[in-house]
């Protein structure tokens, strides 16, 4: 079975540009499985580091600060916003302008109240995954910045599918199904499949 290391028939995956692919910072790292765990070790570190503090998870600077916490040991651009085009995402040079619009509409709906606290914490992940504002890793950002959110807002993380434990390319592919209906403004089954 072929395990190659940038594998793009995947369509959940973002594919890399090729000075992107080249900012890999394990040298040992030659298979999709390898980068795999390696960036998953660099989540859990940045998961513990969060979890020695107390930040406001709408701050822009934050945000980049946790995409670099959660892959800096894997990758030298973890924390830059891209500047190539993706297959999914808004257009690079709007990365910024848009990720501070998204921070004030969420803020805005914090204070007025304007949806329940999971759903808030819901269309903050989805507004931020379909921006797409770093080369990869931001579905896991994502879904972390959800959950800190709904922390944030008295409510308890979100369990993103995890009920089904034995299948996780089906989880996976539930995942970017209910992410591609809330792109078509249904967020239901997102909101659905987060405590799921």
């Amino acid at each position: 079975m072929s395990d190659p290391l940038f594998d793009e028939d995947d369509e959940a995956n973002t594919p890399l540009a090729e000075e992107e692919r080249e900012q890999l910072i394990p040298s040992y790292i030659t298979l999709r499985r390898e980068l795999n765990e390696a960036e998953q070790a660099n989540i859990a570190d940045a998961t513990r580091w969060l979890s020695s503090r107390r930040r406001d998870v709408l701050d822009q600077r934050f945000l980049e600060q946790l995409h670099k916490r959660m892959f800096g040991d894997v990758w030298r651009w973890a924390g830059t916003y891209r500047t190539s085009p993706r297959n999914i995402g808004i257009d690079a040079y709007r990365i910024p302008t848009e990720l501070r619009q998204v921070i004030e509409d969420v803020r805005y709906w914090v204070e007025h109240e304007t949806f329940a606290a999971d759903e808030i914490a819901v269309r903050f992940s989805h507004r931020v995954v379909a921006i797409h504002p770093f080369p990869n890793g931001n579905g896991r950002f994502s879904r972390m910045i959800g959950d800190m959110l709904a922390i944030q807002l008295g409510r308890r993380r979100f369990t993103w599918g995890s009920a089904n434990l034995f299948d996780a390319d089906v989880t996976r592919k539930a995942y970017v199904a209910a992410l591609k209906i809330a792109d078509a403004h249904d967020i239901a089954p997102l909101l659905a499949f987060a405590r799921s």
